[in-house]
């Protein structure tokens, strides 16, 4: 049981960095076609980018279901990436994007320094020149603020 929990928790963990480069190299660049309706207004509940989280979460099914057929250690795997699945949701379309009908407010530094580098994330216009890729972890702002400069500068 202690096996499954750290799988499945190291799994949480190694998502950060799996959905940070995903992110910055996956929606950022060859996908951006699905990814840019999340750069842009929203027109209504649903948008392209949501695929990627249709496909996140055929992954952890599929790694559940193969975990279930004789490989136990990849249904906590799959686990984990489905708790990622649901953090995210909670996380960036209920807090970021405040789609709930209740908008809660950063109440604590760490989720402002979220917040905040969500938004510089977004502050950039197209596909190129963002900051700050994580979904959880974000480096601190006078950091992200002096990229965003160095990369205005460089245009």
């Amino acid at each position: 049981m202690l096996l499954n929990l750290t799988v499945l928790f190291g799994t949480l963990v190694a998502m950060e960095g799996v959905g940070t480069l995903a992110h910055k190299y996956i929606m950022h660049g060859w996908g951006w076609c699905l990814h840019r309706s999340h750069h842009e207004p929203q027109l209504g509940m649903l948008e392209t980018n949501d695929l990627y989280l249709l496909a996140l979460a055929l992954i952890a099914a599929a790694l559940i279901a193969l975990g279930k057929g004789g490989h136990a250690p990849l249904q906590w795997v799959g686990g984990g990436v489905a708790g990622y699945g649901v953090l995210y949701v909670l996380a960036h379309d209920g807090f970021f994007h405040r789609h709930w009908p209740r908008r809660p407010r950063p109440v604590n530094r760490y989720l402002k320094r979220l917040y905040r580098a969500h938004r510089l994330h977004h502050a950039v216009k197209g596909r190129t020149g963002s900051v700050s890729f994580g979904f959880f972890y974000a480096p601190p702002l006078k950091v992200l603020k002096q990229q965003l400069r160095g990369k205005r500068n460089r245009r």
